[in-house]
Order: structure tokens, then sequence, then C-alpha cells
């Protein structure tokens, strides 16, 4: 059996070195390849997706894997674990059709660059013929996986492996029925809080200088990654030695990038801490895009949006920017960074109105998957449905139906991940506090490695051995996704801030 096992290993490895290539070509074409470039680039990118494919899918996989599901591994193991992973990958690879998967690269590669100009110019239409070309393909892979109850099922499930559209369905109606009062609640309680002192200009390479200090002090390893800046920030890995985050720069909005950085940062803190066992295999990285999220969103905010954190960052913040911070009290930069209101933007929205922005996106998603509502529509929902849940109606598409990336990259079926995130940032973090109660006393010191070592013990190491729900039941002994943890932190950080009854 051990020679099965390192044939199987020594294949995956060569797959994953093209998928790895596949992806600086990636995240070159975000970052500094000129646009000229993005034809040659899809053409590339869909080369390399195909070479990936018809390696991955090769009959020669299956057979190794069936023999060695036979083989007596510790559940827990890296062995068993292996195979359990590529057993479901190589199922699922398997039905899609080669043409597809080639076609489906070159499309969304392609369509990442329409993107970026439509954005520029506001204007959907430019962008229109190659979204519908998506959402058709998109179709075509749910019809190919294969769904029981909803098409939307069979693409949730390459995000959130085993979860349903009803499951998420259900998360959003409890959280609904929670934060939309509490939303009409701080609407009527604007006054307390003021963020006067976030409008200012702010000098972008200060905003960057300062924005590295938090980053390498959360753990980040600049040795092992770096950030550079995009248009829409993101992180990607090439192995757990090479991690690669960007950031948005706003002169006009000092939040955008530093927040933008932790999330980020927190997302690369999960690949870069993967157990070094695991390098080179598909193995290490996160096991789900909620169990990621919940990485970023708890730096970003349970820690970075903190008064703790603060209480240590903020001296330092007013040495950058004497002018704009000098005289303010922290008390009042606190609150003005949390506050809550409405807004267009989804990656600068509060913690409070955040999901809003995902139930909108979700319930649009499932309307184009299901021909109920026509890619030319889609401006006029977006904004409808912003006004019905955010009582917005965006000024342009760019601040509208074009300011996420997500579905020229071909990605429908992530955005409910965001939300999920959210509610794991607090689930995971309840019992990190009960085994380290002092963390916040921690925070108010700059010292934040015991948080960092508690998720790499606990969730980092393990890369994709266990399903989300097995580390769930791991880590805190729940059967599954919990919102209580995250409507208790909050309802209760929020009616602390907004004076609420």
């Amino acid at each position: 059996m051990q020679a099965k096992l390192d044939t199987l290993n020594s294949k995956l490895k060569d797959i994953q070195n093209i998928n790895h290539a596949a992806a600086v070509l990636g995240w070159d074409q975000q970052t500094y390849m000129p646009p000229g470039g993005a034809a040659a680039r899809a053409e590339q990118l869909s080369t390399l997706s195909k070479i990936s494919h018809e390696m991955f899918t090769a009959a020669e996989i299956g057979e190794l894997l069936a023999d060695l599901a036979q083989a007596e591994f510790d559940y827990d193991s890296d062995e068993a674990s292996l195979i359990r992973v590529i057993q479901r990958d190589y199922d699922k690879a398997r039905k899609l059709p080669p043409k597809l998967v080639e076609e489906m690269s070159r499309t969304f590669s392609m369509g990442q660059q329409v993107w970026t100009k439509a954005r520029a110019e506001k204007d959907f239409s430019q962008f229109q013929d190659i979204l519908a070309k998506i959402v058709d393909l998109n179709i075509q892979v749910a019809e190919a996986y294969g769904y029981e109850e909803s098409i939307y099922d069979a693409l949730l499930d390459q995000y959130e492996p085993d979860m349903k559209a009803s499951d998420v369905q259900q998360v959003f109606d409890e959280l609904k029925a929670e934060l939309v009062p509490l939303v009409q609640a701080i609407a009527e309680h604007q006054e307390v809080v003021n963020d006067f002192v976030l409008q200012q200009e702010f000098d972008e390479q200060t905003q960057w200088d300062f924005g590295l200090l938090p980053l390498q002090a959360i753990g980040f390893d600049m040795q092992r990654g770096r950030q550079d800046k995009s248009a829409h920030p993101f992180t990607t890995s090439f192995s757990t030695n090479d991690v690669r985050i960007t950031t948005r720069v706003h002169r006009e909005m000092i939040a955008s990038a530093l927040f933008g950085t932790l999330h980020e940062g927190g997302h690369a803190l999960y690949e870069q801490n993967s157990d070094p066992t695991l390098e080179g295999t598909p193995l290490a990285g996160g096991t789900s895009l909620g169990v990621h999220e919940s990485q970023s969103r708890l730096w970003e905010n349970v820690v970075g949006r903190s008064r703790e954190f603060w209480q240590f960052y903020y001296p330092k913040l007013q040495e950058f920017f004497p002018k704009q911070f000098g005289a303010v009290d922290r008390e009042v930069f606190y609150r003005a960074i949390n506050k809550s209101k409405p807004s267009l933007i989804r990656v600068e929205a509060d913690e409070v109105t955040y999901n809003l922005h995902i139930f909108l996106r979700f319930e649009l998603e499932q309307a184009l998957l299901t021909n109920s509502l026509k890619v030319a529509d889609l401006p006029e929902a977006w904004n409808a449905k912003m006004e019905s849940y955010l009582g917005l109606t965006p000024p342009d598409d760019a601040k509208g139906v074009l300011q996420d990336i997500h579905w020229s990259g071909g990605m429908m079926g992530y955005f409910p991940t965001y939300t999920l995130g959210n509610i794991l940032s607090l689930q995971f973090y309840s019992q990190t506090l009960k085994d380290l109660p002092d963390l916040p006393e921690q925070f108010a010191k700059g010292e934040f490695g015991a948080l960092l070592e508690w998720f790499r013990e606990h969730i980092h190491r393990h890369g994709r051995k266990f399903t989300a729900n097995e580390l769930i039941q791991r880590v805190t002994g729940d059967d599954g996704i919990k919102a209580g943890p995250y409507l208790n932190y909050i309802k209760r950080k929020y009616s602390e801030i907004y004076e609420l009854a």
C-alpha cells in the first residue's frame, strides 16, 4: 500500500504544481499584468486548467484511490484524510467534461478583465454579455454535478461542502429576525456616534506603512508572503511558504486599507499555518470558505475593531497621522470605526448591516440560476433589493451591481460563505475565550500570539483534513453552525455603542 500511496502523492504533487502555477498567473493578472495581456492570459490559464483536469481525472488516479480505500489508516491520519478528500474531489471533477473546464477557465479569466473596465467606467452593459455566458457555464456545471433540492446546492457545495441552499436560508432567516430590529433601533440613535474623524484625507503611503504594523503583529510572516494592491482585495496561496494578499488604498477612506489588510491577513494566517507535512499536497489550506472567512472576519472585526486592539494601536496611529487624530479621543475613534449605517459597498459595510448585503446577493444568484431573472435586468433588480434591504439606491453601476469581482471570475454560490464566516468567527472565538479568558487584556498590550497559536492548533494545522462540521464539533462540541454566539456579540457590542435600552 505504501508504494501506491507514494505514487498517488507524486501525481498529486505534479497537479498541485500546475494549479499553483496557474494561481501565480491569476495573481499577476489582478496586480501587475497590463490590460493588453488579457486575451493571452485567458488562453494560458485555459491550457493549464485543461492539463490539470485531465491529469486529475485520469483512470489511474481512480484506481489508486480504490486500492487505497482498502487500507486501514487511522481516521485522523494524513493518509486517511488524503484519501477521503481526494476521492470527493475526484468524483466531482470526473463529472465535468474537459471542454467545459477549458471554456470556464478561458471565460472567467476574460470576465475579470471585462469587469475591471466596466466597473471603472460604471457601465454594466459592457459586462452584460460575458456575465450571461458565465451564468450559463455555472448552470452547466450545476447540471453536471447534479443536485437533489436546488440547482444552487450544486454550486454552493464547491465552497461549503454538504451545505444546501435550504440550510443557508434557515440560518439567514434566524439572522434577519434579530438583525433587522437592531438596524432599526440603531437608525433611531444615529446621533450617538459620529464618524467625522474618518472623513478626512490620509496619505496613501502612510496608510500602507501603518497597516503593515498590525499585519505582522498578528503573525503574518513577510518572509513567506507579501502584500500588493488590487482593484478588489484577495488572498492567494502558491504554497504554505508563499501566500499573497492584496488591499486597496483610498485617500479619503482610511478604514478601507486598514481593515482590508487585517481581513486578508486572517485568510493568509490560515494558509501559512497548515501543518508543514501537508505542504505540496491538496490537504494544505482551508477546509471550506465559511471556515476560511471565519478567520478573516475574526481578525478584521472581533480583534481589529475592539477597544482593546486600539488601546494599543491608537497612540501609534496618532503618530502616523498627528494632524488627523492627534487631538481626537480614542473612544471617539473607536465608535467611529464601529459606526453602523446602511451603505452601498459590501466590503466597507459595518458588522450589523454587512449580512444584509449577502442576503441580497444570495437571492439574486438563485434567481439568475433558475432563469427567473435575466442578466439584462440585473441592475434594476439589484437596485430594488438595495432599497428594500438597506434603504439606498446606488448612483451608478460601480457602486451597485459591478462592485464585486466574484461573478466575473465565475464564482456563483460563494457569497453565503461570508455570512457563515461571520457566524463561525464568534462560534470559534467563544470557545477560545473559555480556554484563554485573558485574551482581551493581551490585545491591549499588542500581543496576539496566544490567539494565533490557539487557532493554529485547533484549525489551521489541519488544512482540509476534516470537514467544516467535523471541525466545529471538534473545536466547540456543537453539532454544526450556530448563530447564537454571533448574535449575542453583535447585540451586546452595538447596544453598548449606541446606548440602546
